[in-house]
């Protein structure tokens, strides 16, 4: 395995720290001043992102911030690992959200994921901007459709 390839598969967030953390820890606080600080805290997990993936292939259209969503398909697994960067905090936050919920699936289960009862359930939309949750749709979009690329 390659060492840019490490760099997708050794990413924390998906693998060792779940959705069903992030849940917990989230229902855990009692108002979303500490919700948003927990999401920001979560962003600063995200791993580096490669300066060399930061191209406009990788680069995330309908959001406010500059996003970059990178992947790599691990072969022997067929599972898809994801990397995301954005220089806004809060959006690191919400981009470390979905790292949790869709990072090293295969594309088909990526695919039939309900990421939308997850961001309900989490209440998310109701306490993000609207061009924050355009954005947040956005990385979803670019995600889906990656993974419709690799399953096809």
């Amino acid at each position: 395995m390659t060492s840019a390839s490490t760099q997708y598969t050794s990413n924390p967030l998906g693998t060792s720290v779940t959705i069903d953390d992030v849940i917990g820890d989230l229902e855990f606080l009692d108002d979303w001043e500490e919700r948003y600080a927990y999401i920001i805290d979560l962003g600063k997990q995200l791993p580096p992102f490669p300066e060399q993936e930061r191209t406009d292939e990788n680069f995330v259209h309908g959001c406010q911030s500059q996003v970059w969503l990178s992947h790599h398909l691990d072969e022997d697994t067929g599972r898809l690992f994801l990397l995301i960067d954005s220089d806004a905090m809060i959006v690191r936050g919400l981009a470390a959200i979905i790292l949790v919920a869709l990072n090293g699936k295969t594309p088909r289960e990526l695919l039939t994921t309900d990421i939308d009862e997850l961001f309900e359930r989490l209440d998310l939309f109701r306490h993000i901007s609207p061009t924050r949750g355009n954005g947040l749709r956005a990385m979803v979009g670019k995600i889906r459709d990656l993974a419709a690329r690799e399953a096809a």
